[in-house]
């Protein structure tokens, strides 16, 4: 799976345009290392009041798990344990489990040694015996990692900031809302349609369209960033090559979606059709 940046197709909102009539207010920002873009359709806040809660929202998930500030990530990585873990963060390593296990092991949070020794020139001998997900011991009193071992969660927590801005977003009454966190989660409506999203690729193709509604879109496409000496990026423990260069999934869950386009590129279809199938809200929207 990756470690740093995952999500090298541009995701854009196709028609945001407004309708005629609709007042849409949007804010900008970014968290962890990604751009941040939510808009509203057919509503307003001229006070900004939900932009300063969104604001600190994301202040909240830096400090739980970003690779390069203090966060609870760092702390953990740092010293193997982190006691008193948010119930964020205990709640991201579950789904992290749960996914785990649905793909074999191909997505695996494990892999940050591995990708630190290639992006370093290193060999990576070392670095692969370090990884394993069942080394990891998690309780509501503290979290534990085996020595030498080290996480990320950048092929998933993007997923999981776009579904904490949703549920804000809902909290406070607005019920059309269209977030790209470095994921995309489409709430409600945009006007009376369904928000349409375009997958795009770098040079700006678009590859395809797609109607979401309540309905989450993770793009990951493993060539986008290269590291050391020309690997692409996403990795698995075994060494494993990667198979698909750009592969989408909607579910209702960003995290969920974010995760599992992050493990297909290293699947073989009849094994995403495995894995899907502990999932049955997710599907695979694009894979080439």
């Amino acid at each position: 799976m990756m470690l740093t940046r995952r999500r090298f197709l541009t995701i854009a909102a196709a028609s945001v345009a407004c309708p005629a009539g609709a007042t849409p207010s949007e804010w900008r920002g970014r968290a962890l290392g990604a751009d941040v873009t939510l808009r509203l359709a057919g509503a307003a806040d001229p006070a900004g009041r939900i932009w300063r809660k969104v604001a600190n929202a994301l202040r909240q998930i830096e400090a739980r798990f970003s690779l390069f500030a203090d966060s609870e990530l760092t702390r953990l990585n740092a010293h193997g344990r982190l006691g008193s873990p948010s119930p964020e963060t205990q709640a991201l390593i579950r789904l992290a489990g749960e996914v785990h296990h649905a793909t074999h092991g191909v997505f695996d949070p494990t892999v940050q040694p591995l990708w630190r020794a290639i992006a370093q020139g290193e060999d990576p001998s070392n670095a692969r015996s370090l990884a394993g997900w069942d080394k990891l011991r998690l309780s509501e009193r503290e979290i534990s990692l085996g020595p030498g071992m080290a996480l990320t969660f950048n092929g998933i927590a993007q997923g999981f900031a776009a579904d904490t801005l949703a549920a804000l977003m809902l909290a406070h009454g607005f019920t059309d809302v269209l977030i790209d966190a470095g994921e995309i989660q489409a709430v409600g409506r945009h006007g009376r349609d369904d928000w349409q999203v375009g997958m795009s690729s770098p040079e700006g193709n678009i590859l395809r369209r797609v109607a979401l509604r309540d309905r989450a879109l993770a793009t990951s496409s493993p060539a986008g960033t290269r590291i050391g000496s020309g690997m692409p990026h996403i990795l698995h423990p075994d060494g494993r090559p990667v198979i698909w260069q750009t592969v989408s999934v909607s579910a209702s869950s960003a995290a969920l979606a974010d995760a599992l386009s992050t493990a297909f590129c290293l699947m073989r279809q009849p094994e995403i059709e495995s894995a899907l199938a502990h999932f049955p809200d997710a599907r695979v929207e694009y894979l080439g």
